[in-house]
């Protein structure tokens, strides 16, 4: 407002036409942003009148920043994509090598609990990227049937550690299984309740329920009729006007100073490629609920969930190459792979692949499953030399390992002819349940 003033005192005490760039602001108290032109007559010296031409660019305005916001992200993206790729790398040797380590300790060895909490810490490292390629790139979820208590538990407490924020929890033991991506769920949990502590300065409790339920047809939800598992997140905070809820979804909405506006954006997409939904109900002065639905995973599939790492999984009998541009990789996938009793090799390239494999396919002792990297920085992908043998052999079966689970691949395997995924980085047992599966006969997601 005080520029506003002072641009038109510079209009009407000077002669000549100006520029004029500024802000309104209507009765309602929105702002209007302006730019044109202004000139002042003037007679004896003295401004008698303005001549004004405004155009209100608020809406032109608003998309740029927009543009500008989407030209960073998409930068991000570059960025994030590279790093992801690296830092999993490093954390699958991390992972592997703990795995490996508690798979030979003695049953009860005091040091297995401290490799597990390393071993957590290193999920949570997993986690740090995965988040910065969802803010970035979006991507579809990589998903697991999995238990939710533990990860619920997980996803409040980590960030709020040394707040003045009580986490009060009703989890029921028999909570349903849901088929999701771990971390893409566990970010919009976590997002929930760092919001409901910033809710909060002075301190305050989070309430965090879950429940089973069942949707009805014909409901105002939206929601596909079936059995869903219902997550309630509330602070005691001083609640979201109104007129805010209806945008507080709507991408770049924020009532922060420094906010972005994503955090439950992402939230609302990473939950609507779930097959679910998150919504919010506050009255202003009484805090805030938001409430997440999550399809629950049909009752067959429960022997999906992930077991402990730390159990040693049962042998499977077989042959695997493994490809991995990456020595550290390489080596820590082959000792895992070794340790579950399977014959192997391995390929630094998309190439020596090819060749190994043509010379097993010529020999008595052919390859039964391969592991390819999708991605070989100045190099034949895992995708490409996995189309290389099939031509070679139709029958071929493999197995997609990438750091940076926005590839498509990771998602939708079978279209570009996989069997199975493992994103790294990635556990013993869950490399166990991937090569069991997949030679088996079956597809493993």
């Amino acid at each position: 407002q005080d520029h506003c003033q002072s641009t038109f005192q510079i209009v009407l005490n000077t002669p000549g036409t100006h520029q004029v760039d500024t802000v309104f602001l209507a009765r309602d108290g929105s702002r209007i942003e302006i730019e044109g032109n202004a000139t002042a007559i003037f007679r004896d010296g003295q401004a008698i009148y303005t001549q004004c031409i405004f155009r209100d660019v608020t809406e032109k305005r608003r998309m740029e920043r927009e543009l500008a916001r989407a030209q960073k992200l998409e930068s991000i993206g570059v960025f994030a994509g590279g790093l992801a790729h690296d830092f999993n790398n490093l954390l699958t040797a991390i992972l592997g090598n703990i795995s490996l380590s508690r798979a030979m300790l003695p049953p009860g060895a005091d040091v297995d609990e401290r490799l597990l909490q390393v071993e957590k810490a290193a999920l949570r490292a997993r986690g740090l990227t995965r988040q910065l390629l969802t803010f970035a790139k979006g991507g579809d979820p990589v998903k697991k049937v999995t238990q939710l208590n533990e990860l619920i538990r997980d996803a409040v407490e980590f960030p709020l550690q040394g707040s003045d924020t009580r986490c009060r929890f009703t989890l029921p033991e028999r909570l349903w299984p849901a088929e999701v991506d771990r971390d893409q769920f566990g970010r919009v949990v976590q997002n929930l309740a760092i919001n409901g502590s910033e809710a909060m300065p002075r301190g305050g409790d989070l309430q965090v329920t879950a429940e089973n339920t069942v949707i009805e047809p014909n409901n105002t939800l939206g929601l596909t009729p079936g059995p869903y598992i219902l997550i309630r997140i509330r602070d005691q905070g001083e609640g979201i006007a109104i007129e805010d809820q209806k945008r507080i979804f709507d991408p770049y909405f924020t009532t922060k100073p420094e906010g972005t506006g994503l955090g439950l954006a992402v939230a609302y997409a990473i939950m609507k490629k779930h097959g679910g939904l998150i919504t919010v109900e506050s009255t202003p002065g009484q805090g805030a609920e938001f409430s997440l639905y999550l399809p629950a995973a049909p009752e067959q599939e429960e022997n999906g969930v992930t077991p402990d790492a730390g159990k040693a999984p049962g042998p499977g009998p077989g042959r695997v190459l493994i490809m991995d541009d990456e020595e550290m990789v390489r080596e820590v996938t082959a000792a895992m792979v070794r340790r579950l009793g399977y014959d192997y090799e391995t390929a630094a390239s998309g190439e020596e692949a090819l060749e190994k494999y043509r010379q097993a396919m010529d020999s008595d002792r052919p390859f039964d499953l391969v592991l390819l990297d999708l991605t070989v920085p100045g190099g034949m992908s895992g995708q490409q030399t996995l189309e290389k043998m099939r031509s070679m052999d139709p029958g071929v079966r493999a197995i997609a390992c990438s750091g940076y689970t926005q590839d498509p691949v990771m998602a939708r395997f079978e279209d570009y002819g996989f069997s199975g995924v493992v994103p790294k980085p990635f556990e013993m047992n869950e490399l166990s349940e991937t090569l069991k599966r997949v030679l088996a006969g079956g597809t493993t997601d």
